[in-house]
């Protein structure tokens, strides 16, 4: 009779465990599946739907919002049903899946695509290895947006962290110091696009029997000057740049002015109280113990504006679509890539920029670190 309970338990134990393993895989197979449905069919009704737009905007938030809850709720769920040990391996990744897989689709695949494709034709057909690549070296206009590139990095960025650093000093010791900063940080709200039609006004040229809309030949001509279509002076090229980074050193002082300033009104008053009392002057007040203290906020400051002036497009393109000797990597990018309709030697141009900025954030993480910012 004990044998006959033993094996009845054995048995109820073995259907227990069976119904659990049924139910496990029910929420981790079917559970996700109904989830992504649900999203993907939010996803066709916003692409294909033609009703009203309120409605649309309705169900975009919802659809977003809580299909992101959904997806955390059905995951985080189905891990924490799983033995400890695994629920401790796996939980840190239902928090940081989704930015995962949003950098894995838009950033990681796009970035392989692309470099595949910079091994192709123009058409995207025929393997050519790494023709582009060297014609990227040998073709004079990608030297020359390779030059221009390198003069953006030396007088853009160190212009723009310079003037940020000079202007947080001494706005700090101003009794105007909110509204300076607030003035000098209003090119910040601008876009570069609308910064390159103010600008062209700035450099408008006119002949001279007609009165001069530019500010830069209106002044020349109030001495007695010619006025010059200050782009396309050849006796200045490449030197015309120049024009074309004041309006980058303008937008970016500000950015610069506040991130400094922040930075310099955490040194303690008493450490440069102390430097006064010992006689130190303000210059080597400045540069024995202002700048070490700020280093770290001067680098990555630094760094941040390398990497934007590496990418800069939008400036070049509307001043001088990238003639008369002003051609940047970027305006090449877009050229080659929709302009002329060479897919491969776009693409390498793209992965030539990327690998032109990864030191850059290499260098700029490690300083984090080294801060302990994360």
């Amino acid at each position: 009779m004990a044998q006959i309970n033993t094996s009845s338990n054995s048995s109820d134990s073995v259907g227990t465990k069976f119904l659990a393993l049924i139910s496990r895989v029910f929420i981790a197979v079917v559970i996700p599946l109904i989830a992504f449905a649900v999203i993907y069919a939010g996803f066709i009704f916003l692409r294909d739907s033609n009703a009203p737009k309120w409605l649309i905007a309705l169900v975009a938030i919802v659809w977003g919002v809580g299909g992101v809850g959904l997806l955390f709720w059905v995951f985080n769920g189905i891990v924490e049903r799983l033995p400890d040990k695994w629920t401790q391996r796996l939980q840190p990744f239902v928090f940081a899946g989704p930015a995962i897989a949003i950098l894995i689709w838009y950033l990681a695949l796009p970035t392989a695509r692309t470099f595949w494709l910079s091994l192709l034709d123009r058409n995207g057909t025929e393997f050519i290895g790494i023709q582009n690549y060297v014609a990227i070296f040998t073709e004079r206009l990608m030297r020359e947006a390779f030059r221009n590139n390198l003069m953006w990095i030396i007088f853009g960025s160190t212009f723009s962290v310079a003037a940020g650093l000079l202007i947080a000093v001494l706005a700090d010791r101003s009794k105007w110091e909110r509204v300076s900063k607030s003035l000098i940080f209003l090119p910040m709200a601008i876009s570069f696009v609308g910064a390159g039609v103010i600008w062209n006004f700035m450099y408008e040229s006119r002949p001279i029997d007609v009165p001069q809309i530019g500010l830069l030949n209106a002044i020349v001509v109030a001495f007695g000057g010619s006025p010059k279509a200050w782009f396309a002076w050849t006796d200045i090229i490449p030197w015309n740049n120049l024009f074309l980074i004041v309006i980058v050193i303008w937008l970016q002082t500000g950015y610069s002015m506040v991130l400094f300033s922040a930075a310099l009104k955490g040194i303690p008053n008493e450490l440069l109280e102390a430097a006064r009392v010992d006689g130190a002057t303000e210059i080597r007040i400045f540069f024995g113990i202002m700048i070490p203290y700020i280093r770290g906020t001067l680098i990555t400051v630094w760094t941040t504006v390398v990497i934007f002036t590496l990418k800069i497009f939008d400036v070049v393109w509307v001043m001088t679509g990238g003639q008369f000797g002003t051609e940047v990597i970027a305006t090449q990018f877009y050229r080659q890539s929709f302009v002329a309709r060479n897919s491969g030697f776009g693409s390498a141009i793209a992965i030539i920029l990327l690998i032109a900025v990864i030191p850059v954030m290499i260098y700029n993480l490690r300083q984090f670190r080294e801060q302990e910012a994360f």
